[in-house]
């Protein structure tokens, strides 16, 4: 479990799902905040056309910077923040959930670990849910992130649309089923990354328990947290990445190409995935990880970190 290696037991007036939301929520906003910069630049990169605009992180970094100013680096990130506070809250509250369930099924003991098998399953299944809310969100931030990229000689039309105005355009172009525009590529990424996202960070604190000789979380230091975070944060982005490739191909693909037919169905996932391979190769479909570990690391670290900070004051005071 997040809170502890053994199974959570209810002994505080604040329950257990009220825990997940809170603090997942607290975390999540916190995180996002610093994360959003490195999140730009990588979908750009993910997004370029067959002729890139950038050469890499740092060519992308600088040009916005001297196009938008620092401000630029923080494009669309109040839907990111309500991305990160309900995804968070989505994952941990699910994956709390599944493990409850999944000790019952495997006849787990109250006082013991969960098995890393179940670690897995949980954190899939929390993934799984999480994309369902985050897929509108995902589609929102990337359309307001690429708002002043250009394709040749064109210019993105509306380029200073908000995120209201976007939604509300989606809905009358696509109807409220174009707001989940890439969602087997969200689901895809959350499934294997929820899953590596979890077991990581699961295996990297028993193993320091198990160095220190010791059988609770609370045990471990903040720095220690914060280093099983980080792992899991790389873990979860390296799994599934051509996957987000794909989904913020697909989420972007009206704003670059500049489609005059506003009827157009959305290139799918699997014609997406070969047309970024057969421009781009391999390459392509890893474009921007550099940057999306390095965002993700610290971002990772802040939440795991955050979380267990708040359940370990929650029990101190017995909320």
């Amino acid at each position: 479990m997040v809170q502890d290696e053994k199974l959570p037991v209810e002994d505080s007036r604040l329950g257990r799902a009220t825990k997940d939301v809170l603090f997942g929520s607290i975390a999540g906003t916190l995180s996002k905040l610093i994360e959003h910069p490195f999140d730009l630049i990588k979908v750009r990169l993910q997004t370029q056309p067959e002729i890139p605009h950038y050469s890499g992180a740092y060519d992308c970094f600088r040009k916005i910077l001297h196009h938008d100013g620092v401000i630029g680096l923080f494009r669309g990130v109040s839907m990111p923040i309500l991305g990160a506070t309900l995804e968070n809250a989505a994952l941990f509250l699910t994956y709390n959930q599944i493990q409850a369930l999944l000790s019952n099924v495997f006849q787990t003991k109250p006082d013991s670990q969960s098995s890393l098998t179940q670690v897995a399953l949980a954190g899939a299944g929390a993934g799984a849910v999480a994309s369902c809310v985050l897929t509108p969100v995902e589609l929102i931030k990337c359309k307001m992130q690429v708002q002043t990229m250009k394709q040749g000689a064109a210019s993105i039309l509306n380029s200073n649309q908000d995120a209201s105005s976007l939604i509300r355009q989606t809905i009358r172009e696509q109807g409220i089923r174009g707001l989940w525009v890439g969602f087997l590529g969200t689901l895809l990424r959350e499934t294997g990354g929820g899953s590596a996202w979890f077991l990581a960070f699961e295996m990297s604190t028993r193993e320091l328990l198990h160095l220190r000789h010791k059988h609770n979380r609370a045990d471990l230091t903040s720095v220690e947290l914060a280093a099983c975070g980080a792992l899991a944060g790389i873990s979860y982005n390296v799994s599934l990445y051509p996957a987000d490739c794909v989904k913020s191909s697909m989420q972007t693909e009206r704003e670059l190409k500049m489609h005059q037919d506003t009827t157009r169905q959305p290139t799918g996932f699997f014609k997406t995935l070969n047309n970024i391979y057969r421009a781009r190769g391999l390459r392509g479909l890893y474009a921007g990880l550099g940057v999306t570990c390095l965002r993700s690391a610290p971002s990772s670290a802040l939440v795991f970190l955050v979380y267990n900070k708040l359940e370990q004051a929650a029990e101190r005071h017995g909320w």
